[in-house]
């Protein structure tokens, strides 16, 4: 299934206005065939991707919230979501995908990198900053995203001045490469391919932190 359907979305929607599960047990039939669907769409892109990257195995989020330790009790998800891991040790960076109505986001990158992970990308990007901005400075990069999305700390991380030439990055404590299409895209015969060209442009980012996060400081491999 390369094309996705009025219907996937819709669900979604109404799982949003019924998030109880008394409504979600009587339309559980409903909803596990929009989903399967969507699976199949996710797998679709799964298996095309895996013509150009080296993957573990795909995975695709479950609707059933975690609510032991949050504040929201709403027991469903109102979106589908897919994560695409490269093969580790040394290929890093994730493929992401997320189906809301409104809010449907191809993203690509790090989200809350290990502590080691962090400290050796903060060590690089203080060392060289230039090379880090060039990646998000570029003409192709530019043509296919909307930005690059993190949460930040507060302050300059510890071991680096508040006035570092680079304090914009160093604060930053994840890194999404991100692309928003809204619902009238996801559902044309070329979103499938759409999705797809954001991922293959997230490459020059991906084997950049690869080539950081399995070296040290002096360019020797760790594994």
């Amino acid at each position: 299934m390369t094309t996705l359907k009025k219907s996937n979305l819709l669900i979604l929607d109404q799982i949003k206005k019924n998030n109880n599960r008394e409504w979600f047990t009587e339309n559980k039939s409903e909803i596990d065939k929009e989903f399967t669907e969507v699976k199949l769409f996710f797998q679709s892109l799964y298996t095309n991707l895996q013509e150009f990257d080296q993957l573990d195995p795909i995975h695709i989020h479950r609707l059933y919230r975690d609510v032991r330790f949050s504040k929201d009790k709403l027991p469903y998800k109102d979106h589908f979501a897919l994560h695409i891991p490269r093969k580790k040790p040394f290929l890093r960076g994730g493929y992401f995908l997320i189906l809301k109505p409104g809010e449907c986001r191809v993203a690509g990158g790090f989200w809350g990198p290990e502590p080691q992970d962090m400290r050796r990308i903060r060590e690089e990007i203080a060392n060289d900053p230039d090379e880090f901005r060039a990646l998000f400075n570029n003409a192709e990069f530019l043509k296919l995203y909307d930005g690059l999305e993190s949460e930040e700390l507060k302050s300059a991380p510890k071991g680096y001045p508040k006035d570092h030439p680079a304090i914009d990055l160093l604060r930053k404590k994840s890194f999404l490469i991100y692309k928003d299409f809204t619902d009238q895209e996801v559902l044309q015969p070329d979103f499938h391919d759409k999705v797809i060209a954001c991922f293959l442009g997230f490459r020059p980012f991906f084997d950049y932190m690869s080539s950081v996060l399995t070296t040290n400081s002096n360019g020797e491999i760790l594994f």
